[in-house]
């Protein structure tokens, strides 16, 4: 059975405060769907690419080695290259944030290379009200861990949203290991 990889203090609160200080000065844009425009009825967010992001290098590494443990404990993917920067997203209430079902297998030049996709939730449980990031693994959904710092993986095929956000703001950092497409 396929199912989610959990990773609690994957990062340690100071060290999502550090990310967010270092994303509190950059520009953001308009999340968009890979190959698609945008689809405010799908996703409303902003996103920073964390390569854009000066003194974040560490954080790729983390990220690395936290989806390797878990394609290892779990998944056993062809997983070979991480070919996408690490997304941070904001989720925000008054702007409507959410992002609706979706898989992250994707369009254009990612389609079918993503293999895991990794999230952790940069923000603390209680800066916001609604935004669970919500996974279907089989026919039940999974709510991941509202705990900052803490890691869901799971395969980038599986149906997934972020829940609207009603009160406040959701930040979280996102990204995908690439490998073969799947037969």
């Amino acid at each position: 059975m396929v199912s989610v990889f959990s990773v609690p203090n994957a990062f340690s609160t100071q060290e999502c405060a550090e990310i967010l200080r270092k994303l509190k000065d950059e520009p953001d844009s308009e999340a968009r769907l890979v190959g698609r425009a945008r689809d405010h009825n799908l996703r409303r967010a902003s996103v920073v690419w964390l390569d854009d992001v000066p003194g974040t290098g560490w954080v790729m590494e983390r990220l690395i080695s936290l989806v390797r443990r878990a394609n290892k404990e779990r998944f056993g993917f062809d997983v070979r290259e991480f070919g996408e920067s690490p997304q941070t997203a904001s989720y925000k209430a008054h702007d409507g944030g959410h992002f609706a079902w979706h898989s992250d297998i994707g369009d254009g030049p990612v389609a079918g290379k993503r293999k895991l996709t990794l999230t952790v939730q940069l923000s603390k449980p209680g800066a916001y009200d609604g935004g669970d990031l919500e996974i279907m693994p089989g026919a039940h959904v999974v709510a991941a861990s509202r705990a900052q710092g803490s890691a869901a993986v799971f395969p980038s095929f599986l149906l997934h949203q972020v829940t609207p956000v009603t009160r406040g703001e959701r930040q979280s950092l996102t990204v995908w290991a690439h490998g073969p497409a799947f037969r």
